[in-house]
């Protein structure tokens, strides 16, 4: 007989030894096993990752029972990052003028997160190479190089594809990569234009070394339906792998792809397939996933959190359980931010926040990477200021590259004509309201060089689009010029703006002014008339008249305008603050003239003027209130421009809220200084580059006078 504490000493320790053998199965579990949530059909072969990356979703759309790991990434192991300085190279293909909008707002997303070098390789028509080069040339992002390729002479490798999915001929333009970009290049990612990233680029390169030798293309499933083949009746879709895979997110392995004769391939495939289609509906995927049908062994499925696609009928819910899941979110819907989804709110704000993020603040380098010096004087300028010198945000700002975003919505530029006129202006936030009206007085083509932040360009893009007379005027075109410094650019600005003008003529107005509303038609009448074309260098001046009144009845006409002169309801403009900058104009003799007369160059005038597109740019170093336009005008008299006062011309200044830079130079003795200064320098400047001819110039203006 057994003492009486003898089983329940044997109980206790078989429960112990029973915990013990529990313990040891987990530890085996998480040392040998892995996820067992995780399908294993990928670890038979070589190069896979160690457990499924994509989530399987049955044919019949619905998750299986007890397959607590369905549509996770839970599985997805460790995977080593690129080397800290190694250089990533990332494809994509643009055209046109929204879709260069949607890169910067990808790009900003990949900036945000990398810690790598970035070398871009964009495929544009010419207008998104016009846009983009100049972005990334002003942008001057440390560690960042780009590339172009001209995708105009791509079409004719893709011109035979019917294709009816919205992106066009450029939508086909991936599957010509390989024999596109640098034949020693041997990876590369490539990105559709409507992807945003939420996490590090260099997480999705090293997805490269899992790749088998065989295989080529790295790619994730599709997150729908689209492939069965059952979304609606007679629904009819190219041939795929199960329910195939989405090709907004590509990993080319570039060299086995040329020594595999992918052009050959993938040519072979669509032809065959168009036999019996009649076109593609999603453009180069569906060629994709037909050769992939074929060739089953070039694909490496990705982990399908690297593109959550946010297509109508979308699957991608199953694909993450938190926002820590996500890597690369898809809009890749027509609908685009408008597409219905559980999460969208989430999505969108995650859109948002870098459509509407400063690019200025992406400018930061990469700490123990080497980065090339910038070739840039004005940068080397910016090292050498003296922050203790009280003209030092003067000194700082003219010497600021502002990002520039060219043509920032649709524009359609006019035929050319011998004698057309664009007019020229400049203007930031306050004076959007301006906008409208300008475009009714003013038919012909425009150049707007435009101030504003990153979240302002999206409420001045969404203003435009609300706007039924500005969104029917294709000949407007709009330049962004990204606010950087505390003072206005004011001739930086103009500049940017008289750079992109196509018409021979430019009338070199302000967004406060209103012309007639017979002017664009006389300017050209003139210009023939007084047969500028022909080798004479005139500037043609438009008197300048102004209101103080809100409200009043524009005048139809000369006659008209004098009328409301006399009545006291107009005045010359700047009659009581600033006569000598419009004095000159002789508005005496401006009433009763029939024809164009000639006026002399005097110090501080700085009227309105027509002149040809090629003449000289204005002077940068004016910034804020203050000699901008008087500095221009000295420019036009040292190159011996003739000053025409048009006698059927006019221009009226409406009244507005006095901007930020002239009260503080009404109010700030510092800021006259330094304006001074500026002006001093102006001088300097003149006498270097005109010698005697300079001597008139610098005995007028040697006394300091009023403002600009």
């Amino acid at each position: 007989m057994l003492p009486r504490g003898r089983p329940r000493a044997l109980g206790a320790a078989a429960l112990l030894l029973l915990l013990l053998l529990l313990l040891l199965i987990l530890i085996g579990f998480f040392l040998l096993g892995g996820d067992l949530a995780c399908e294993r059909r990928e670890q038979r072969r070589p190069g896979s990752f160690p457990c499924a990356l994509t989530p399987r979703v049955p044919p019949d759309g619905h998750p299986s029972e007890g397959h607590p790991g369905h549509g996770r990434s839970d599985c997805v192991p460790l995977r080593p990052l690129p080397r800290k300085c190694e250089l990533l190279h990332v494809a994509i293909v643009c055209a046109g003028h929204n879709t260069s909008r949607d890169v910067i707002t990808l790009v900003k997303s990949m900036l945000f997160y990398r810690k790598n070098p970035l070398h871009l390789h964009l495929v544009t028509d010419a207008v998104a190479r016009s846009i983009l080069e100049t972005l990334f040339h002003t942008w001057m992002v440390p560690a960042v190089r780009v590339s172009f390729y001209d995708a105009d002479e791509l079409k004719p490798q893709v011109s035979w594809i019917p294709n009816k999915h919205y992106s066009g001929l450029y939508g086909l333009m991936k599957l010509v990569l390989p024999g596109v970009l640098p034949p020693d290049l041997v990876r590369v990612i490539v990105l559709d234009t409507d992807v945003t990233f939420a996490s590090d680029i260099a997480e999705l390169w090293a997805l490269f070394a899992h790749f088998s030798d065989e295989q080529v293309i790295g790619l994730v499933e599709n997150q729908s339906d689209w492939y069965l083949g059952n979304l609606w009746r007679n629904h009819r879709p190219w041939p795929a792998l199960g329910r195939g895979f989405n090709t907004g997110v590509i990993l080319l392995r570039l060299d086995r792809l040329r020594q595999t004769g992918w052009e050959q391939m993938w040519k072979l495939t669509a032809t065959q397939e168009l036999v019996t289609l009649p076109a593609t509906s999603l453009a180069d995927q569906d060629i994709f996933n037909a050769v992939i049908k074929g060739h089953p062994g070039l694909v490496q499925p990705l982990p399908c959190v690297w593109n959550v696609q946010l297509s109508d009928h979308t699957l991608a819910e199953r694909c993450y359980l938190e926002a820590a899941d996500l890597k690369v979110i898809h809009w890749n819907s027509p609908k685009k931010l408008r597409v219905k989804n559980k999460h969208v709110e989430f999505f969108r704000n995650l859109y948002l926040t870098f459509l509407e993020y400063d690019g200025n603040l992406l400018r930061r380098g990469l700490f123990g990477c080497p980065s090339p010096p910038s070739p840039e004087a004005e940068q080397r300028a910016l090292a050498q200021l003296n922050e203790e010198d009280v003209c030092f945000e003067f000194r700082q700002q003219q010497l600021t590259v502002h990002r520039v975003h060219l043509t920032f919505l649709p524009h359609e530029p006019p035929l050319s004509q011998p004698h057309d006129v664009t007019l020229v202006a400049h203007l930031s936030m306050d004076r959007l309201q301006m906008l409208e009206v300008l475009c009714r007085h003013w038919p012909g083509p425009m150049s707007l060089a435009l101030y504003l932040t990153d979240a302002e360009a999206q409420q001045f893009l969404r203003f435009v689009e609300a706007s039924v007379v500005l969104s029917a005027r294709l000949d407007v075109a709009y330049h962004v010029v990204y606010r950087e410094g505390p003072l206005y650019p004011i001739n930086q600005l103009r500049n940017v703006a008289l750079a992109q003008v196509l018409t021979p003529y430019v009338f070199l107005s302000d967004i406060d002014f209103l012309p007639s509303y017979s002017l664009y038609d006389y300017l050209r009448a003139s210009i023939w008339q007084l047969e500028l074309g022909r080798g004479r260098k005139a500037a043609l001046v438009v008197p300048a008249f102004e209101t103080l009144h809100y409200h009043f009845t524009f005048p139809s006409s000369k006659a008209e305008l004098l009328a409301l002169l006399d009545a006291g309801s107009l005045s010359t403009f700047r009659y009581h603050e600033w006569p000598r900058g419009y004095e000159p104009t002789d508005y005496a003799r401006w009433r009763e003239a029939q024809a164009p007369y000639r006026v002399q160059w005097v110090a501080d005038y700085e009227p309105y003027v027509v002149v040809p597109r090629d003449c000289p740019r204005y002077d940068p170093r004016f910034v804020g209130f203050g000699w901008n336009k008087v500095a221009h005008i000295v420019e036009l008299d040292a190159q011996e421009y003739e000053l025409l006062v048009l006698p059927e011309a006019f221009t009226i200044h409406l009244p507005h809220t006095p901007s930020l830079d002239i009260s503080r130079f009404r109010s700030n003795p510092t800021y006259r200084e330094c304006l001074q200064a500026l002006k001093d320098e102006f001088h300097q400047d003149l006498s270097r580059r005109y010698g005697a001819a300079a001597v008139k110039y610098l005995t007028a203006l040697q006394q300091p006078r009023g403002p600009t």
